[in-house]
């Protein structure tokens, strides 16, 4: 880096490029990454509401497998470029977005993020509350202050604003604070999942009375109806990461390590722990006669106070770990892109903390169908469309060459007008305007026959649509190499 570069208003210490010797993850690090940010309790809770929603257990693992094998395509590519040159997203995407036109996909990424952070925080949140009312009861009878509409409970919303506080603490503290936690999750949710599955065959009879369950689609017709928005679901679920996955890359001893180490680290974790939860939702069924896709709520359901709230208070201090590692460390790079000689790591975790609540996580996750048909698809209608235009502009436009310098330039090549490049823009508009009628038509904003049926079904393929259409849409623009 010049001195220029180094004195830019898009330059600061978070945001430089990783230097080669410096680069010290290898492929067992990034598998290592992998299987620590899976083993958490959404997942648990995509795996739980697919059995939720009517799939038996086959139907529900080639769901996960499939979904995470299409993300890990993307997340694959991305990656190429934090390994070769070592910078994060927000200055990755300058280069076909614009020095400016880069905060538009950090800032659509940032607040998925501060989504994710919310859900993440809820549970926790919820853990505690669940274990304090078993020893006060009280607290579950307090009197109401929030309006009906809010959909939440006093004593949810005390432990729920508690765990906020307790994270940003962290954020204060700063990352290093959160280490041993990663160490005790790392040891811990792998013991617990595979005792949470030993109580389940153990209960529910055996691992074969538990799988035989059948689906409870009438037809091919009725699954393929769900099979498709739950896929997309299940894409979206990583599509955040798919995009900034060059904030981990970057630090990468070599494109083999980032590569091999995702597809290690990725797919054979997600499907793993995801049968697990499917094991455990359907042995639900047998045991207690109804279908419980929630582990808080399952294991409010055991007798013993002392076990319920050591579950609760390991789910709490995992959650936390997962929250500042997956959902902190991102989006205050994305936050500080906007005003990098402003914003530093600190100041971009409270944003990502305060804009968490305002996204009513309690909601997102109120219901099987609202986790994946209101959220996970919703953002990837989003992030696909960005996810394909920054492929096809580093590998067909660019042809994976960048000029790291002029990335930190108000001068540079990667300037465009303004900062801005306007191809980029459309092609992201474009990209996102044919899932605009089904998710209107998801959260009842139109009634169902505004649109012909074949537009609002596109919703269900909202991440593909997205990531194709902008994608080409994007070269047909470009379609003179610059």
């Amino acid at each position: 880096m010049t001195a220029n570069q180094t004195a830019s208003s898009l330059f600061n210490e978070d945001l430089a490029p990783i230097a080669q010797n410096n680069r010290t993850w290898g492929t067992w690090n990034y598998s290592a990454l992998w299987i620590s940010m899976c083993l958490c309790i959404p997942t648990y809770l995509l795996a739980g509401s697919l059995i939720k929603s009517g799939m038996n257990w086959w139907q529900a693992i080639i769901t996960i497998l499939l979904g995470n094998i299409v993300v890990l395509i993307p997340m694959i590519l991305n990656g190429r470029a934090g390994a070769k040159y070592g910078i994060p997203f927000p200055v990755f995407a300058r280069a076909s977005f614009g020095t400016k036109g880069a905060n538009i996909p950090a800032m659509l990424r940032a607040i998925v993020a501060c989504g994710w952070f919310g859900i993440q925080t809820w549970i926790g949140g919820d853990s505690i509350y669940k274990m304090l009312v078993l020893w006060f009861p009280s607290l579950g009878t307090l009197p109401q202050i929030f309006p009906d509409s809010f959909g939440l409970q006093t004593g949810p919303a005390i432990c729920f604003f508690l765990f906020w506080l307790l994270n940003m603490l962290v954020v204060y503290l700063g990352v290093d604070s959160i280490k041993k936690l990663l160490v005790f999750k790392a040891f811990f949710l792998p013991i617990a999942a595979l005792a949470l599955l030993f109580w389940a065959i153990s209960n529910a009879g055996s691992l074969g009375t538990i799988l035989q369950q059948s689906s409870s689609f009438a037809s091919s017709s009725d699954f393929f109806t769900f099979f498709f928005p739950a896929l997309t679901g299940v894409v979206g679920f990583w599509a955040t990461v798919s995009l900034n996955i060059t904030d981990f890359t970057r630090y990468a001893k070599s494109q083999k390590a980032q590569i091999n180490g995702q597809i290690i680290g990725l797919p054979p974790s997600m499907t793993l722990f995801s049968f697990i939860a499917i094991t455990v939702t359907l042995a639900t069924t047998i045991i207690y006669k109804t279908t419980i896709w929630d582990p808080m709520t399952l294991a409010a359901n055991f007798h013993s106070k002392v076990l319920i709230s050591f579950i609760m208070i390991a789910i709490a201090i995992s959650t936390l770990a997962t929250n500042i590692a997956a959902n902190i460390v991102s989006p205050a790079n994305d936050f500080a892109n906007l005003f990098p000689q402003k914003i530093n790591f600190r100041t971009g975790g409270y944003i990502t903390g305060i804009i968490g609540i305002f996204i009513f996580p309690w909601k997102l996750i109120a219901d099987p169908n609202g986790y994946i048909f209101t959220w996970l698809i919703a953002y990837s209608s989003l992030l696909g469309p960005v996810g394909g235009i920054m492929i096809a502009d580093y590998f067909f436009i660019r042809k994976q060459q960048l000029n790291v310098d002029d990335l930190y330039s108000t001068s540079g090549r990667y300037t465009f007008k303004n900062g801005f490049n306007k191809y980029a823009i459309i092609a992201l508009l474009v990209g996102i305007l044919p899932n605009v009628p089904g998710f209107l038509l998801q959260i009842k904003a139109i009634s169902a026959n505004a649109f012909p049926v074949w537009i609002s079904d596109l919703y269900n393929y909202a991440w593909f649509v997205g990531f194709f259409v902008s994608g080409i849409i994007y070269l047909i623009l470009n379609r003179k190499v610059r």
